[in-house]
């Protein structure tokens, strides 16, 4: 089906549609250089899309840039980066680490 009877069946604008699209959140196009056609599978995946969306409260640039952080593993370090440098995330705790602090407390007489 076109553009436009698929955005009628995901109750949407044909435009925001294709601005999903432009962001990267539609299955690619089977064959180069042809007319997107939308079939069963597509719709599909716009849906499962606009329900992350509403699910987490995200916009449409938002699940785009965290397919993004997913895919490229360079932009998902630098999102990690991030993370761990303003304390969202924290450094994975090495077990060699956990190993020095359970010796160290049996030093002390410490018992957990």
């Amino acid at each position: 089906m076109r553009i436009t009877e698929a955005a009628k069946r995901l109750g949407m604008s044909p435009r925001m549609l294709r601005y999903r699209e432009e962001l990267g959140l539609l299955p690619p196009v089977r064959e180069r250089g042809a007319h997107r056609r939308f079939g069963d599978e597509e719709i599909a995946a716009v849906a499962a899309g606009l329900e992350l969306e509403r699910r987490f409260d995200a916009s449409p640039a938002e699940l785009a840039f965290a397919l993004r952080a997913l895919a490229e593993p360079a932009v998902g370090q630098a999102v990690r980066d991030l993370g761990l440098r303003i304390g969202r995330l924290q450094a994975p705790r090495r077990a060699l680490d956990f190993e020095k602090e359970k010796a160290l407390r049996l030093l002390r007489g410490e018992r957990r």
